[in-house]
Protein backbone atom coordinates (compact mmCIF):
# COMPACT_ATOMS: atom_id res chain seq x y z
CA UNK A 1 0.00 0.00 0.00
CA UNK A 2 1.13 3.54 -0.70
CA UNK A 3 -0.91 6.63 0.17
CA UNK A 4 -0.21 10.31 -0.33
CA UNK A 5 -2.18 12.79 1.74
CA UNK A 6 -2.01 16.55 2.29
CA UNK A 7 -3.32 18.58 5.22
CA UNK A 8 -3.47 22.30 5.81
CA UNK A 9 -3.80 24.17 9.12
CA UNK A 10 -7.15 25.83 9.78
CA UNK A 11 -5.92 29.28 10.75
CA UNK A 12 -2.35 29.89 9.59
CA UNK A 13 -0.59 29.32 6.27
CA UNK A 14 0.89 25.89 5.76
CA UNK A 15 0.79 22.51 4.11
CA UNK A 16 1.86 18.99 4.96
CA UNK A 17 2.56 16.20 2.50
CA UNK A 18 2.59 12.64 3.89
CA UNK A 19 3.73 9.62 1.93
CA UNK A 20 2.67 6.45 3.77
CA UNK A 21 4.03 3.09 2.64
CA UNK A 22 3.12 -0.28 4.10
CA UNK A 23 4.52 -3.69 3.25
CA UNK A 24 4.43 -7.07 5.00
CA UNK A 25 6.72 -6.21 7.90
CA UNK A 26 6.87 -2.43 8.24
CA UNK A 27 5.08 0.88 7.82
CA UNK A 28 6.99 4.00 6.83
CA UNK A 29 5.54 7.49 7.18
CA UNK A 30 7.55 10.25 5.47
CA UNK A 31 6.17 13.75 5.98
CA UNK A 32 7.17 17.30 5.06
CA UNK A 33 5.54 20.17 6.95
CA UNK A 34 5.68 23.82 5.86
CA UNK A 35 3.97 26.07 8.40
CA UNK A 36 3.71 29.48 9.96
CA UNK A 37 3.21 29.53 13.71
CA UNK A 38 2.86 32.80 15.61
CA UNK A 39 4.13 34.64 12.51
CA UNK A 40 7.26 32.47 12.27
CA UNK A 41 7.67 30.16 9.26
CA UNK A 42 9.22 26.73 9.79
CA UNK A 43 9.89 23.49 7.92
CA UNK A 44 9.92 20.04 9.50
CA UNK A 45 10.71 16.72 7.87
CA UNK A 46 9.80 13.54 9.76
CA UNK A 47 10.10 9.81 9.22
CA UNK A 48 8.37 7.30 11.44
CA UNK A 49 8.96 3.58 11.00
CA UNK A 50 6.51 1.16 12.64
CA UNK A 51 6.26 -2.60 12.55
CA UNK A 52 3.33 -4.34 10.83
CA UNK A 53 1.23 -3.96 14.04
CA UNK A 54 1.70 -0.16 14.01
CA UNK A 55 4.12 -0.21 16.98
CA UNK A 56 6.56 2.70 16.60
CA UNK A 57 10.18 1.59 16.18
CA UNK A 58 12.02 4.69 14.87
CA UNK A 59 11.28 8.40 14.82
CA UNK A 60 13.41 10.95 13.01
CA UNK A 61 12.34 14.62 13.12
CA UNK A 62 14.40 17.39 11.51
CA UNK A 63 13.78 21.11 11.85
CA UNK A 64 15.07 22.46 8.54
CA UNK A 65 16.55 25.81 9.44
CA UNK A 66 19.95 27.34 10.15
CA UNK A 67 20.03 25.68 13.61
CA UNK A 68 19.31 22.27 12.12
CA UNK A 69 17.80 20.76 15.26
CA UNK A 70 17.16 17.05 15.06
CA UNK A 71 15.42 14.42 17.20
CA UNK A 72 16.14 10.73 16.67
CA UNK A 73 14.33 8.16 18.81
CA UNK A 74 14.22 4.38 18.77
CA UNK A 75 11.57 2.28 20.49
CA UNK A 76 11.39 -1.41 21.30
CA UNK A 77 7.58 -1.59 20.97
CA UNK A 78 7.27 -2.38 24.70
CA UNK A 79 7.50 1.18 26.05
CA UNK A 80 11.28 1.70 26.17
CA UNK A 81 13.04 4.41 24.16
CA UNK A 82 16.61 5.33 23.29
CA UNK A 83 18.16 8.30 21.57
CA UNK A 84 20.03 8.12 18.27
CA UNK A 85 23.18 6.96 20.08
CA UNK A 86 21.40 4.12 21.89
CA UNK A 87 21.22 5.85 25.28
CA UNK A 88 18.03 5.07 27.25
CA UNK A 89 15.52 7.93 27.66
CA UNK A 90 14.01 7.03 31.03
CA UNK A 91 11.48 9.89 30.96
CA UNK A 92 9.76 8.15 28.02
CA UNK A 93 9.41 4.74 29.72
CA UNK A 94 5.84 3.56 29.23
CA UNK A 95 5.26 5.57 26.04
CA UNK A 96 3.93 3.43 23.21
CA UNK A 97 3.24 6.10 20.60
CA UNK A 98 4.75 9.29 19.32
CA UNK A 99 2.75 12.50 18.81
CA UNK A 100 4.29 15.28 16.72
CA UNK A 101 2.41 18.53 17.41
CA UNK A 102 2.57 19.84 13.84
CA UNK A 103 0.86 16.88 12.12
CA UNK A 104 -2.47 15.03 12.41
CA UNK A 105 -0.80 11.85 11.10
CA UNK A 106 0.50 10.72 14.49
CA UNK A 107 -3.09 10.21 15.70
CA UNK A 108 -3.28 7.41 13.12
CA UNK A 109 -0.56 5.47 14.93
CA UNK A 110 -2.64 5.13 18.11
CA UNK A 111 -5.91 4.55 16.22
CA UNK A 112 -4.44 1.75 14.10
CA UNK A 113 -2.47 0.05 16.89
CA UNK A 114 -5.31 0.00 19.43
CA UNK A 115 -8.07 -1.18 17.02
CA UNK A 116 -10.85 0.06 19.30
CA UNK A 117 -14.43 -0.96 18.63
CA UNK A 118 -17.35 1.50 19.04
CA UNK A 119 -17.74 2.40 22.70
CA UNK A 120 -14.24 1.21 23.64
CA UNK A 121 -11.71 3.62 25.12
CA UNK A 122 -8.01 3.44 25.93
CA UNK A 123 -5.58 5.70 27.75
CA UNK A 124 -2.01 5.85 26.48
CA UNK A 125 1.20 7.70 27.20
CA UNK A 126 2.96 9.18 24.17
CA UNK A 127 6.34 10.70 23.44
CA UNK A 128 5.08 14.20 22.54
CA UNK A 129 7.37 16.16 20.21
CA UNK A 130 6.64 19.88 20.09
CA UNK A 131 7.51 21.41 16.72
CA UNK A 132 9.10 23.79 15.95
CA UNK A 133 10.40 23.90 19.55
CA UNK A 134 11.90 20.39 19.15
CA UNK A 135 11.20 19.33 22.72
CA UNK A 136 10.18 15.80 23.77
CA UNK A 137 8.00 15.07 26.80
CA UNK A 138 5.69 12.25 27.88
CA UNK A 139 1.98 13.07 27.66
CA UNK A 140 -1.14 11.14 28.68
CA UNK A 141 -3.92 10.85 26.08
CA UNK A 142 -7.20 8.98 25.68
CA UNK A 143 -8.90 7.70 22.53
CA UNK A 144 -12.52 6.55 22.37
CA UNK A 145 -14.04 4.95 19.28
CA UNK A 146 -17.38 6.69 18.66
CA UNK A 147 -18.15 5.14 15.26
CA UNK A 148 -16.45 2.63 12.99
CA UNK A 149 -17.27 1.12 9.59
CA UNK A 150 -15.42 -0.06 6.50
CA UNK A 151 -15.57 3.56 5.24
CA UNK A 152 -13.90 5.05 8.33
CA UNK A 153 -14.85 6.20 11.78
CA UNK A 154 -14.86 8.90 14.42
CA UNK A 155 -12.56 8.87 17.43
CA UNK A 156 -12.72 11.17 20.43
CA UNK A 157 -9.26 12.39 21.36
CA UNK A 158 -8.66 13.75 24.86
CA UNK A 159 -5.39 15.20 26.11
CA UNK A 160 -4.99 14.38 29.77
CA UNK A 161 -1.37 15.48 30.03
CA UNK A 162 0.24 18.60 28.54
CA UNK A 163 -2.97 20.27 27.32
CA UNK A 164 -5.47 19.13 29.95
CA UNK A 165 -9.05 19.49 28.92
CA UNK A 166 -8.38 19.57 25.16
CA UNK A 167 -10.73 17.27 23.27
CA UNK A 168 -11.56 16.76 19.60
CA UNK A 169 -13.71 14.36 17.59
CA UNK A 170 -11.53 13.09 14.74
CA UNK A 171 -13.20 11.71 11.62
CA UNK A 172 -10.89 9.26 9.85
CA UNK A 173 -10.95 7.42 6.53
CA UNK A 174 -10.89 3.64 6.09
CA UNK A 175 -7.15 3.57 6.80
CA UNK A 176 -7.38 5.60 10.01
CA UNK A 177 -5.97 8.79 8.46
CA UNK A 178 -7.50 11.98 9.86
CA UNK A 179 -9.88 13.79 7.53
CA UNK A 180 -10.47 16.83 9.71
CA UNK A 181 -8.97 17.83 13.05
CA UNK A 182 -11.38 20.56 14.20
CA UNK A 183 -9.70 23.97 14.48
CA UNK A 184 -6.24 22.53 13.77
CA UNK A 185 -5.96 20.63 10.45
CA UNK A 186 -8.08 19.74 7.44
CA UNK A 187 -7.32 17.32 4.66
CA UNK A 188 -6.92 19.17 1.36
CA UNK A 189 -5.83 16.32 -0.92
CA UNK A 190 -5.71 12.54 -0.96
CA UNK A 191 -4.29 10.25 -3.60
Amino acid sequence: MERNVMWSPWSEPGLEHLCLRQDDDKILADGMILRVSENNPFRVHYKIRSDAEWRVREVDVNLLNDKGRHIKLNADGRGHWTDGSGNPILSLNGCFEVDISATPFTNTLAIRRMRLKPGESSEIVVAFIAAPEMEVKPSRQRYTCLEFSSAGGIYKYEDEGLFRGFTADLPVDSEGLVLDYPELFRRVWSG
